[in-house]
């Protein structure tokens, strides 16, 4: 299965999206934890307002509200927007990833390169069954994160990408 796509002849080739979205409770996980990041960030904003003296509090309060305003489109519109463009894909040759709401990041390891794969489930992911499956390669970019992923079809990926990349000679380097 190739990850590109032919276009026109004018144009270049273009990069498919990824075959699988996350699962549609990301978006009630992302919800909730942008509120409580959110409920920090302004209790944090409303205890330095109270304790700066009245002539700096005056100069601060129109910085706190474009931050708190940037905290309600955060909940309000990051997590729909996130699950549209949120997907993965793993092939028998490699791993693929898209993500981001406000700038998109696209992914791309063939399985040959992996070194490690290892499965997240924080407190909040556990509450809905959840889990971020974190394939790290020899690359210099970083790992990549297959996110928000139902956990057993995490267990899953990671059991097959364990199997796959357990059967390829070399070191991964």
């Amino acid at each position: 299965m190739s990850v590109v796509q032919p276009t026109l002849a004018h144009e270049g080739p273009v990069l498919r999206e990824p075959a699988h979205r996350v699962n549609p409770r990301a978006v009630k996980y992302w919800v909730l934890r942008n509120l409580v990041s959110s409920a920090i960030t302004w209790g944090v904003l409303f205890a330095i307002y109270w304790f700066v003296p009245d002539g700096v509090g005056r100069w601060l309060g129109p910085l706190f509200l474009v931050i708190m305003a940037y905290n309600v489109l955060e909940v309000a519109l990051e997590p729909t927007i996130r699950y549209r463009r949120t997907r993965w894909e793993v092939t028998g040759e490699r791993v693929f990833a898209q993500s981001g709401w406000l700038s998109r990041d696209q992914r791309i390891a063939p399985l040959s390169r992996v070194q490690t794969v290892d499965t997240e489930r924080g407190p909040l992911m556990r509450l809905y069954r959840l889990a971020n499956v974190t394939v790290t390669t020899a690359s210099a970019a970083g790992p990549i994160t297959l996110v928000c992923l139902d956990t057993d079809v995490a267990d899953r990926v990671t059991a097959e990408l364990a199997r796959v990349t357990g059967q390829t000679r070399g070191d991964a380097t």
